[in-house]
């Protein structure tokens, strides 16, 4: 909870920490962004804190009901990777390839809620 209140105060004293506002929907989830895997599952991806330049910095990518992970942004030459515990995704634009483990890529399309 302190992170949090550090993060509001940067925002509103001109630090480079930015907070998106998420609207909530049913279940708790945000829906503001979502990897649309051909699992035939959905995967909310949360932004938590975004760069000036409007990039998402962290956000928390939802892996079912009671189970998610915070993830970061790893600055690439093309395209983003966001990685964090166990889980990682890559993509350009809106396709993505996430990945359960080093080999278990899911190929995922980015959709915007």
């Amino acid at each position: 909870m302190r992170h949090i209140h550090r993060l509001v105060a940067l925002a509103l004293f001109g630090g480079t920490v930015a907070l998106v506002p998420v609207p909530a929907k049913a279940g708790g989830y945000c829906t503001e962004l979502i990897l649309s895997c051909e699992d035939g599952r959905d995967y909310p991806f949360c932004p938590i804190a975004v760069s000036d330049a409007g990039e998402i910095a962290t956000g928390h990518l939802v892996l079912s009901r009671r189970r998610g992970v915070h993830m970061r942004l790893v600055p690439m030459g093309v395209g983003y990777r966001y990685i964090g515990p166990g889980v990682f995704f890559d993509g350009v634009r809106d396709q993505a390839i996430l990945y359960f483990g080093k080999h278990m890529p899911l190929a995922c399309t980015v959709v915007r809620g």
